[in-house]
């Protein structure tokens, strides 16, 4: 659980809602009352990509990246400049663990200076903030 500090902290920036799971959690919340969770998705299978050891594995987890978010008419195609589709086309045959991060860099990008701004003034984070602020006074003043 998240302290009432940790949940004013998020509105730094969006590294802390993106490191903390209550944060991350309300953010994706957020993200899809907007249709737009492909972001944090896409920027998640990145972290977890970079942490692929298994060269077998890379391949896979390469290709099924890119058929989720990257080919045209993905699932949950993410809006990526062309030349970056482009060079993660031409290259995705042969994945290297740093293939998707012009993308990835892009999607952050777009969520840190578009969909961030708006989390922190909606009704998902104002509830969160509501919510811890409740629980500490309840922590703090017991005898009210």
């Amino acid at each position: 659980r998240s302290s009432a500090g940790e949940t004013m902290a998020w509105s730094e920036s969006v590294d802390t809602v993106l490191a903390n799971k209550e944060g991350l959690t309300a953010f994706w919340t957020f993200l899809k009352s907007e249709f737009s969770e492909e972001n944090v998705e896409f920027w998640l299978a990145c972290e977890d990509f970079k942490k692929t050891k298994s060269s077998t594995k890379i391949a896979s987890k390469a290709w099924k990246i890119y058929s989720d978010f990257i080919q045209a008419d993905a699932p949950k195609e993410i809006n990526i400049d062309f030349h970056t589709k482009t060079d993660i086309s031409e290259n995705i045959s042969e994945p290297t663990l740093s293939c998707f991060d012009a993308a990835q860099k892009s999607v952050y990008s777009l969520m840190a200076k578009d969909s961030f701004p708006r989390f922190l003034r909606s009704e998902v984070y104002k509830e969160l903030v509501k919510k811890h602020q409740d629980r500490n006074q309840k922590r703090w003043l017991p005898f009210l």
